[in-house]
Parts: structure tokens; sequence; C-alpha cells
């Protein structure tokens, strides 16, 4: 018999009927004999009583309502500091952990996965952190996991296609996916890197990597952490027999050209960060590239009446802005 403690981290922004939704799963599954675990919400200064919420319906998790929104990176710092990682004493408004758990909030936590999952760091001691099958609110396969992002794949973002042999090719290695089969066999997988909608991670891992970069708002900040840890010496698995469910986008649709801009932004400090000159000169003009085409895609749209005149001037300054950003290398500097 073994007891690991589980710190759940949960930052949120306006989504409090998937947030209730979330932390309802969260409490259900967490019950499981072999959990000890503490969950810290931290509210993204949301307007749809979000934090209320969470204070009046759900008492035993520790909330923290920011007074502006922090983002994903700076909002789960909050979280992971509120555990103790980093805290001058070594302790937060609870224990450190064993590990802790970045989930969205627009996640559901199936039966078994928290157990799943800490059960499989419990058992491999060398692992930094694992993440789980994810699937679509429809119940459809999400995949989860990915190779941490070349050329080709920043190439099937940019210049999306249709037709049998594209969707074989876009859910290929080219495209950084891992093979169905890895899931549909229920073994855990060594992964690059799993996505932050759900990412278990241990604390000797966190502690040897540090926490989050701040200067990814939102997007690519879990694939740069992962990408540290791994450098660090704690590998990454994908853990199959654990399933969440993920209603993918929800917080990030709400202001989709800004979505935009901070989706390049990330991306664009991520090539910085660890990409070679010449691999991040190749990504600045295959982004700016894409960019145009997306103009001219919205102007076709806005002809053809497929979209308002008000989204045709937000999607034209979302993407010029991102044009911006690949002139603007000096503002990508760590």
């Amino acid at each position: 018999m073994y007891s690991v403690r589980l710190g759940i981290v949960i930052v949120s922004f306006n989504v409090r009927d998937l947030l209730r939704s979330c932390l309802t799963s969260v409490f259900s599954a967490a019950q499981a004999p072999d959990l000890d675990y503490n969950v810290v919400v931290v509210d993204n200064a949301s307007v749809d009583d979000s934090a209320a919420m969470v204070g009046t319906e759900f008492p035993q998790a520790a909330l923290i309502a920011s007074q502006e929104n922090l983002g994903f990176a700076r909002g789960n710092n909050v979280g992971l500091r509120a555990l103790g990682f980093e805290a001058p004493t070594g302790r937060g408004v609870v224990a450190t952990p064993d590990a802790v758990l970045l989930l969205n909030p627009d996640t559901e936590v199936q039966s078994g996965a928290l157990a799943a999952l800490a059960g499989f760091l419990h058992a491999h001691p060398q692992a930094g952190g694992c993440g789980p099958t994810l699937h679509y609110g429809d119940g459809s396969f999400q995949h989860s996991a990915f190779h941490f992002p070349g050329l080709t794949q920043l190439a099937f973002d940019l210049f999306p296609a249709s037709g049998p042999l594209h969707r074989r090719l876009h859910n290929s290695r080219l495209n950084g996916r891992y093979p169905l089969r890895l899931y549909e066999r229920g073994h855990p997988f060594p992964v690059d890197f799993t996505l932050g909608a759900a990412l278990m991670v241990r604390s000797a891992a966190i502690e040897a990597t540090g926490l989050l970069d701040e200067a990814y708002f939102m997007y690519a900040e879990e694939m740069d952490w992962c990408r540290r840890m791994r450098t660090a010496g704690w590998p990454l698995y994908c853990v199959p027999a654990a399933h969440i469910t993920h209603h993918e986008g929800r917080s990030a649709r709400q202001f989709r050209g800004a979505m935009i801009q901070a989706l390049w932004r990330s991306r664009l400090r991520y090539y910085h960060r660890h990409y070679p000159a010449w691999k991040q000169w190749a990504a600045r003009r295959l982004v700016a590239v894409g960019m145009r085409a997306e103009i001219r895609r919205s102007r076709a749209a806005f002809l053809h009446g497929d979209i308002s005149s008000v989204e045709l001037e937000t999607r034209l300054d979302a993407y010029r802005q991102v044009l911006t950003l690949v002139s603007g290398a000096p503002t990508l500097q760590p």
C-alpha cells in the first residue's frame, strides 16, 4: 500500500459552469484510497461569478481570486506557490505535495484517472510527469501527447488542407502525433510533452526545472516546461489508462483576436528559446507567409458573405499584429 500527496491546480477564466463540472469530477475521482489531495483554484478575474461559485459550492478547495487575468503560466505558478513551491518557508497554503496536476477548468476527470496517473509516478520514480488519454466532449479521441514541434508541424498549422491523404498526414509523426495504436494498447509510453490541459508532474521535477515561464501568457508554456524537464533529466509519459474529457478551448474562444496573437507570440518565444538560428529564421518566414495567406482567406470569406465586416477587421488586425511580432524579434528575448 502507498499514499501519494497530490496537489491539483485549476486556473479558470469565465467558464463557471464548466468549472463546476470539473470540480465535481475532481472531488469524485480523488476519493481513491491511495490519494491525499488538495485542490487550488486560481480565478483569473472572472466576471461570471466563478469565484463566488467556488467559495460557496466547493469550500474544500483553496480559492485564490486574482484581481487581474494572469494568463495560464502565471496563474498556474500562483497555484504552485500556494502549494509551497518557491515559498520561503517551503510551504504554501497546504503542505507541498508529492506531485501536482495542472488541470484545465474545461475538463472532466473520469473515474480512476487520478489514481492511474499518480500510481504511474509512484511506480516509475525516474518519470518527471505524465498525462492521460483525452477525449472531446462528444467522446471522440483527442491527441494528448506530442513530439516537440518542427517546421513540418508549423506548416501543417499554417496551411490547412483537406482530403484523406491530408488527414492521414495530419495524424502522423510528420505532424508530431504519436500513433493511435500506442493509446489503444493501454500501456504507458514515453513522449516529448503532454498537453497542459491535464499534466501531472512530480514535485522533484518541478524543483529541478523551476516553475512555468511567465513570459508565455497562454499557449506553448507546457511545451517549454516539459522540454526543460527533459533537459533536467526528467522524462515524460502518456498513461492511456487514465481518461479525461476535454471541452477544448472554451476560455480561449472568448477573445479570438487576442488569442491568435497570444498563440503566435508564445510559439515565436518557444522557437527563439529552443531552435537554432537557422530554424528560427525559417519559422519566422513560414509564419509570415501563413499570416498573409490568412489575410487573403479572411478577405475572401468576407466577400462570400461568410463573415461580417467586424469579424473581418478583428481577423485582419490579429494577423497584422502577428506579422509585426515576426519582424520584432527583440520582443521575444528571454
